[in-house]
């Protein structure tokens, strides 16, 4: 017997990190029990149906594919063997308004085109910001996001430090983009994808432009049957690694001795592991998982970080096909400075928000019964708010009006099946902090070794991953977060 399969793991949540950590611990040679609270795995990628409808709960992007098959090699797997993915093009619309939507194409020619047509110069600009784009993607994909940032020393490299300036890490995002660009459709268009990096443009380093390569040079893709088929996909891999999965199973404690993880407690009764991964919500764990002398973080603590937005959700069964709509649709109709302001500076519940809008059964008959549309609105919104039902269909009537300023299609009348969703239920279903959807906000002081460790401070063989460690919020990273954890549990074990 290998000394790794004699060594018992616990891994506490089986979202997308959790996942991961679970499959590539096992990999490892490791005995691995994984703990859901809910009943299916792949926490905010979970889905729902109703009566023909299938519905994505959370994530609806699906970029950097390579992460996905990287993982799935690791394995001797790839992501052809568990779910089809197809190139969308457009690859999205937006609403501006002027009621012109913008189709924002694949084909990269094509899109140098469309800018070129709202600002002269704009094609020959986005080759080079998107030079400098891909220069920052491959840096921090190769050198920066695998790094398990437990210590500063781990970028005191003469590369890394020089390669830090290159990814303009001092400089903001809303600077950077305006150094190229002046038409205000543009530069919503690339300030876009900030939204799930949970800050302003002006906060968020100008590093990120990285997500800009992301989004119109690798592309956005769907996995046929819905974002679902990725946590499916990642729960059958843990199967086949004999992962021993147990859902509907709520962690009462983890019970600490001699500064080690000694046990989980379930129900009163005590399980006992060599090491535990925690990729349920970080301060969850650490507040009410943990005595207060093993916690690496105080209350105060925790109430000064940024974080990313929350969300309200709207899903929606069409009785009838929606015209004027793609895939992805973002309405940005509306001013995101005012919007973003009720988010990050006076938390609060907008006025005139800006939305997103998926229709998967665009692009998939299959996620919705023959001649309807399945529909998913999502408006960020500030942390810590609470909402009634009352509340929160005032807000669909803003989105459905919005959507027929712009498409000409009233669709109120045909609502067969509303489900909302927000702090709330992100609270009870996930422990979100404050009930946020994306976890922390990327900002420079919330960056690498300035998240919350992934290694306990107080506890020799507690771990985190997800999106409130490194290295942050998306599928992509959290994916990878597991996958880094996991490399950090195997170190651990083998030197004690």
């Amino acid at each position: 017997m290998s000394q790794s399969s004699s060594k018992k793991i616990a891994v506490i949540g089986s979202g997308f990190a959790g996942l991961a950590a679970a499959c590539s611990l096992a990999h490892k040679g490791f005995e691995v029990t994984l703990f859901e609270k809910n009943e299916s795995t792949g926490g905010r990628g979970r889905s729902f149906r109703h009566e023909g409808y299938t519905f994505d709960m959370g994530p609806s992007w699906y970029w950097m594919p390579e992460v996905f098959e990287e993982f799935f090699n690791r394995f001797g797997k790839k992501v052809s063997d568990y779910y089809e993915l197809k190139r969308l093009d457009p690859s999205y619309r937006v609403f501006f308004s002027d009621n012109k939507p913008l189709d924002v194409p694949a084909n990269y020619q094509e899109l140098k085109d469309v800018l070129e047509s709202l600002e002269a110069g704009a094609g020959p600009k986005l080759d080079k910001f998107m030079a400098e784009a891909k220069i920052k993607y491959d840096t921090s994909m190769a050198d920066f996001v695998w790094k398990p940032s437990l210590n500063i020393l781990e970028f005191a490299q003469p590369k890394l430090l020089i390669e830090s300036f290159r990814l303009h890490l001092f400089s903001s995002f809303s600077g950077h983009v305006k150094k190229y660009f002046s038409h205000p459709k543009i530069l919503q268009l690339l300030e876009f994808p900030i939204l799930f990096l949970g800050a302003k443009p002006e906060k968020t380093p100008a590093m990120y432009s990285m997500m800009n390569y992301a989004d119109i040079m690798l592309g956005t893709w769907y996995p046929k049957g819905g974002m679902c088929k990725i946590a499916e996909a990642m729960t059958k891999l843990a199967h086949e690694l004999k992962v021993n999965i147990v859902t509907s199973c709520n962690v009462d404690a983890i019970e600490v001795s001699g500064h080690e993880a000694r046990s989980i407690r379930l129900n009163g009764n005590l399980h006992h592991f060599d090491a535990i991964v925690a990729a349920a919500d970080y301060q969850h764990v650490e507040s009410k998982l943990l005595a207060k002398e093993h916690r690496s973080y105080t209350d105060e603590y925790w109430e000064s970080r940024v974080m990313s937005p929350s969300s309200l959700i709207f899903y929606l069964g069409v009785n009838r096909k929606v015209k004027g709509i793609l895939h992805h649709n973002l309405f940005f109709d509306e001013r995101f400075d005012i919007h973003a302001q009720t988010i990050y500076d006076t938390p609060s519940w907008p006025e005139k928000p800006l939305f997103y809008l998926c229709c998967t059964s665009a692009t998939d008959s299959n996620v919705a019964p023959e001649g309807k549309e399945n529909l998913f609105i999502l408006i960020p919104v500030a942390t810590g708010l609470t909402s009634t039902e009352e509340d929160r269909l005032r807000y669909l009537d803003i989105c459905l009006e919005r959507i027929k300023r712009h498409t000409g299609e009233d669709i109120k009348q045909n609502l067969e099946y509303i489900r909302s969703y927000a702090h709330e239920e992100f609270i009870s279903d996930y422990n979100s902090f404050k009930g946020n959807a994306y976890g922390l906000a990327n900002t420079l002081m919330q960056t690498a070794v300035m998240k919350p460790r992934m290694k306990s401070k107080k506890v020799k063989n507690l771990f985190y991953t997800g999106q409130l460690t490194v290295p942050g919020p998306g599928v992509p990273p959290s994916i990878i977060s597991g996958q880094i954890v996991a490399d950090q549990v195997e170190k651990y074990l083998n030197n004690r």
